[in-house]
């Protein structure tokens, strides 16, 4: 193989809490792999599912706003009356998301409307 240069693996040494390296301790045992392989794998497994970096800050604001608001619809819808109508159960879910129309000039995390 000419041209071609090996690069040796580079170690790293990571200080885990005592829970999470029994954590990754009993993963690996599950699958018969070492340590050092199991953070491997987890780590590539992690990297694959994290979503990439936003462009800003406020990017990430708004999308774990409306990530928890997500969150809070399907809670809410679980607790609703399935024999509910429709509308009834978006108002109900809209009512508990945005809170009563009187306070929605309080919230800081809706735009302001022009008056």
């Amino acid at each position: 193989m000419h041209g071609i240069i090996e690069v040796p693996d580079i170690i790293s040494a990571v200080k885990l809490p005592e829970r999470l390296t029994a954590a990754i301790d009993a993963w690996a045992r599950a699958r018969h792999l070492s340590r050092s392989d199991a953070i491997y794998q987890l780590l590539e497994l992690g990297l694959k599912l994290a979503p990439a970096m936003p462009a800003s800050p406020e990017i990430t604001i708004t999308s774990d706003a409306a990530r928890i608001e997500e969150i809070a619809v399907h809670e809410i819808e679980g607790l609703l009356d399935p024999a509910l109508p429709a509308d009834e159960r978006e108002r109900r879910i809209r009512r508990l998301t945005e809170g009563p129309p009187e306070f929605s000039h309080e919230r800081i995390d809706l735009p302001k409307q022009q008056t």
